[in-house]
């Protein structure tokens, strides 16, 4: 079922038509009363006029800026109005409003299995809209309680694709890939919401964490990781020290070294570099070779 534009007429016109027949109505009234002898069929055309006048302002509504108000006529879709003012319709037309703002909402923290079974906390940020009011009123039951299930299941589904980390295999992961996972949520949502006559704008994650069971001893790996990358760093970095100081050295003939010196200065090189704590100088007194 898809949305079509609903049969209606601008209100101020016809509000003053309505006031119009019931001007009328009440001096055929009026006519019928002091005629009563002579002319009682005007009191009657009277009487119907001021019943046609009531029935008929039955059929007045408003509608707001970004809404559209949906008609049923004994139960069939009559049609969206989304014209903004007063309208008037039939007045057999049931109508309801429907919202076609900019709307968002936050899911509850969900506890999932990321691809590598590890248990985490996920939630996220969506904001919709209605496109189609015909399926968003007559395709699901609840369009707006429609549209934060969905989410969450597609959330769900998102997040056991991906791992938390990322791995050396390129894989996407959740913590560093936002916009890939942003626009595969997105995706996954409007897939579950096109029924719905629901336009996802946009979506994504506003909390992401382990679970609380292995938050510490994951930490504790994040830490590793951290430490082993900074040591390997250093360890290059110090090697390449070393390699120019030896090659500056042999350049600039400032001292000749052997191979035993060679490796006693880069072992001592090494250690200044690479070591945690501020070494202490020892001075040599005596000779190069005689300590």
């Amino acid at each position: 079922m898809n949305e079509q534009q609903g049969f209606s007429t601008a209100g101020i016109p016809t509000i003053f038509f309505v006031l119009l027949l019931g001007l009328i109505g009440l001096a055929l009234e009026g006519y019928g009363l002091v005629h009563q002898a002579s002319v009682f069929g005007a009191l009657a055309l009277g009487i119907l006029t001021h019943v046609l006048a009531v029935f008929m302002a039955k059929g007045f509504f408003q509608v707001a800026p970004n809404e559209g108000q949906v008609l049923q006529l004994f139960g069939k879709y009559h049609g969206t109005v989304r014209e903004e003012g007063l309208r008037w319709t039939n007045p057999f037309c049931s109508r309801r409003r429907v919202s076609l703002r900019v709307r968002n909402f936050e899911s509850g923290k969900l506890k999932v299995n990321d691809s590598d079974g590890n248990p985490i906390e996920i939630a996220a940020v969506v904001v919709w809209e209605v496109v189609d009011t015909a399926e968003a009123v007559f395709c699901v039951d609840d369009y707006e309680n429609f549209v934060n299930i969905q989410s969450e299941s597609a959330l769900r589904q998102m997040a056991q694709n991906y791992p938390y980390d990322a791995h050396d295999d390129g894989k996407p992961a959740l913590r560093s890939h936002g916009e890939v996972i942003n626009n595969h949520l997105r995706d996954e949502i409007q897939a579950r919401l096109e029924k719905a006559g629901v336009r996802v704008i946009e979506a994504r994650i506003s909390h992401l964490a382990y679970a609380q069971e292995i938050a510490q001893a994951m930490l504790q790996r994040q830490q590793a990781s951290a430490i082993v990358a900074a040591r390997e760093r250093i360890v290059e970095g110090a090697v390449g020290m070393v390699a120019m100081a030896l090659d500056k050295l042999k350049q600039q003939g400032v001292v000749e070294l052997d191979e035993e010196r060679k490796a006693a200065m880069v072992s001592n090189l090494l250690v200044v570099l690479c070591g945690d704590r501020a070494t202490q100088p020892v001075v040599n007194a005596g000779t190069l070779y005689g300590g």
